[in-house]
């Protein structure tokens, strides 16, 4: 362990650890109020176990005895932060239930006024982790009294609930995968690599009806995957006070550091929690990289701006913190740049659809191309930000190339193109089924005419219109960082789907769970002055 410390603490850019090495007391219990038992670690700096001092509290539904997280565990005491790592209700030997999202708010409060009761803590709190463990920080941080001291946040966000049903489909590939993964996490040889098991993964998101696709994948029920199946109507708000901590989040007065990445599925989520906090004038800074979730070359970077934000909050040292506020990794272009603000200053450059499949700067002659989609051979995804998928950049030609996809492309570019900021499309369309969802994706096409994904967004259309009213639907994409180099191409594609990414549209509006029969739908897109189709891009001088 000592060893692997030490390459860890290299490789995340830290100071190397000087005096003994820390003490780990295993297995302590912290009672929640309704008598279940959390089993909890904690890593002690230098050995010294009556020392009092502030205490980084980190609650995982991942254990506390695997390789990383024991690393994790090590590496914060090695740079002297007192860290505790506590398995979340019914994982790994804590008591209960493990319902996703259920208990964390409850579960963590106590936690929290737990520690602060123990004779080795001062009463200063902080909070740090990744993904579902930055789901339970923010579950926490709006809420104790009296407040955190800092949380780092990294690849995560707020509120899930949009990471969940994006633009009102159902992320099945996500949700499927990590269903899978938690219902078979405390299996023997879990955490192996296991081909046959992501082939039987795989094949369960394309099956039907989604609401079995836990015991097509593992053969086993995950309640997790019921609730979100089940609980997908929007109206019902069954999410609301589970996965949204973000309803108040200009009122968070708590420090914070968050670490993202271009092709993160929570990317477009956890920018926004920066710029809220941001605008309301909170103390918060974004680092963002050319990664996608648990790429493992962002561990080394999630780790020092942790340890060294923590470092700094409790030592009272401002030295660490000063930096501007946004660090961002310019994609193509191989340069981290600095600002002061996000989404920093741009000029918003149009794009417009034309109905002779170009992209161009000015609006062409009025006109329509369409395309059918069967939700019996549904567009397949290509790339992206996704959990367990090959995700990030791919060549994007098998998608282009099928009937069901539009393809719109500009003129070669006569000089580089920095696109830096927030995107949107815009699309006027009219559908012979007006349940329709509408994919736009944007990508990069080199000279050689390959076509690789940058950002993309869906919306599912409601049924408020008539078959043959031409509707105008705006679809965010995901934020970006981009150079599209000069001799390159703007391509947009749009579709009906991006499957298995999400889930086939069959237009009934029967419930993700059980929907299993639709129909086939014809697609029009407009274009023209009165009907402009077109993407808002955020263009960046520097």
């Amino acid at each position: 362990m000592a060893l692997l410390n030490q390459l860890l603490t290299k490789i995340a850019g830290l100071p190397r650890p000087e005096g003994k090495p820390p003490t780990l007391i295993k297995d302590i219990p912290a009672t929640m109020p309704d008598g279940v038992e959390l089993l909890t670690d904690r890593y002690v700096p230098h050995g010294d176990t009556a020392a009092r001092g502030p205490v980084v509290m980190i609650r995982t539904p991942y254990g506390r005895s695997g390789i990383l997280t024991r690393l994790q565990g090590w590496m914060m005491a090695a740079q002297g932060l007192q860290t505790v790592i506590q398995s979340t209700r019914g994982t790994f030997g804590s008591g209960g239930e493990f319902r996703p999202f259920h208990h964390e708010r409850e579960d963590g409060i106590a936690t929290a006024e737990w520690l602060r009761q123990q004779p080795w803590c001062d009463g200063r709190l902080a909070t740090a982790g990744a993904s579902y463990v930055g789901h339970t920080q923010w579950a926490v941080g709006p809420y104790l009294e009296p407040p955190l001291e800092a949380m780092c946040l990294a690849v995560t966000a707020a509120n899930f609930v949009p990471n969940f049903y994006p633009g009102g489909a159902f992320a099945a590939d996500d949700m499927v995968a990590w269903s899978a993964a938690i219902g078979r996490q405390e299996d023997r040889f879990s955490s192996w690599p296991n081909p046959a098991q992501a082939k039987r993964t795989q094949a369960a998101m394309r099956g039907l009806p989604l609401g079995n696709a836990d015991l097509a994948a593992i053969g086993r029920r995950v309640q997790f995957l019921h609730d979100v199946t089940e609980h997908s109507d929007p109206t019902e708000n069954y999410w609301a006070e589970k996965a949204d901590h973000g309803q108040n989040i200009e009122e968070l007065t708590v420090p914070t550091t968050m670490v993202s990445g271009w092709y993160d599925l929570f990317v477009r989520s956890q920018l926004e929690d920066f710029k809220r906090l941001q605008a309301a004038g909170r103390s918060t800074r974004l680092t963002v990289g050319p990664w996608n979730h648990g790429q493992p070359a962002s561990v080394g970077i999630i780790l020092n701006d942790q340890v060294s934000f923590l470092k700094a909050i409790f030592t009272a040292d401002p030295a660490p913190l000063q930096r501007p506020p946004v660090r961002l990794y310019l994609q193509k272009a191989d340069r981290w740049l600095d600002f002061e603000q996000w989404p920093p200053a741009s000029t918003t450059q149009t794009r417009f659809l034309g109905a002779d499949r170009s992209l161009s700067e000015q609006p062409t002659a009025a006109g329509s191309t369409a395309f059918s989609y069967s939700p019996d051979d549904p567009t397949p995804n290509i790339g992206g930000p996704l959990l367990a998928s090959p995700a990030k950049q791919l060549d994007n030609a098998e998608r282009e190339s099928r009937p069901d996809v539009l393809v719109f492309s500009s003129e070669r570019l006569a000089t580089d193109l920095d696109v830096i900021g927030e995107l949107q499309a815009t699309v006027h369309l009219r559908a012979s089924n007006p349940l329709v969802d509408v994919f736009v994706r944007l990508c990069d096409v080199d000279e050689q005419g390959v076509s690789l994904n940058v950002c993309d967004g869906i919306i599912r259309l409601a049924n408020d219109a008539e078959p043959e009213q031409i509707r105008e639907a705006t679809i965010q994409l995901d934020p970006t960082a981009y150079r599209f180099r000069s001799g390159h191409r703007l391509r947009v594609q749009i579709s009906a789907a991006a499957w298995p990414r999400y889930d086939r549209n069959f237009g009934t509006g029967e419930s993700v769970a059980t929907a299993q029969v639709g129909g086939p739908n014809r697609v029009e897109i407009f274009s023209g002055e009165k009907h402009p189709s077109k993407i808002e891009l955020p263009i960046w001088t520097g």
